[in-house]
């Protein structure tokens, strides 16, 4: 058997997921009189992502064999994710949403890097296709995703700015 359809079916189901949680944290981050910063750029962010999934599913044979150490790979980037998740708490959404006043997070791996969740999407969007031999859609895609992060990075530092100084 072959772990393809597993493994989408399972991300697919953890990006659900992630999806609710980030709706109940946006809810209750506007509740408190957060703002959304730049929202035009969230559908093409979905789509994509939602593309990439799909093109995995319809392009890659089922029975194509997987790369044991980029399928491992892949699942410490899944762990790395989980990290940014948690680290970030009630603030973990997949929109650009601030809330005035509130210092910025400093724990877990934004000690390290300021955008870490983004380190891992790149990641994901490489080293899953390439799992399975697809190194076409690996590059496709995260030459997309690039372009779409540089947007959304943009973006965000200047939504984030003004709580930068913060502590």
């Amino acid at each position: 058997m072959t772990l393809l359809w597993p493994v989408l079916a399972g991300l697919a189901l953890l990006r659900l997921g992630e999806l609710r949680l980030a709706r109940r944290n946006t809810r209750r981050l506007l509740a408190r009189g957060a703002v959304e910063r730049s929202p035009g750029h969230y559908p093409l962010i979905v789509a994509l992502h939602a593309a990439w999934l799909a093109a995995m599913a319809l392009t890659i044979p089922a029975d194509q064999p997987a790369d044991p150490w980029l399928l491992g790979g892949f699942l410490v980037l899944l762990a790395g994710r989980a990290w940014v998740i948690a680290s970030l708490g009630p603030f973990w959404t997949t929109r650009i949403i601030s809330l005035p006043g509130q210092a910025l997070v400093r724990r877990g791996p934004y000690r390290f890097l300021r955008h870490p969740n983004y380190l891992v999407v790149a990641g994901e969007i490489a080293v899953l296709p390439l799992a399975f031999g697809a190194w076409r859609l690996a590059l496709v895609f995260s030459l997309l995703n690039g372009l779409l992060l540089g947007w959304r990075i943009h973006c965000e530092d200047q939504a984030l700015a003004p709580r930068r100084e913060i502590w």
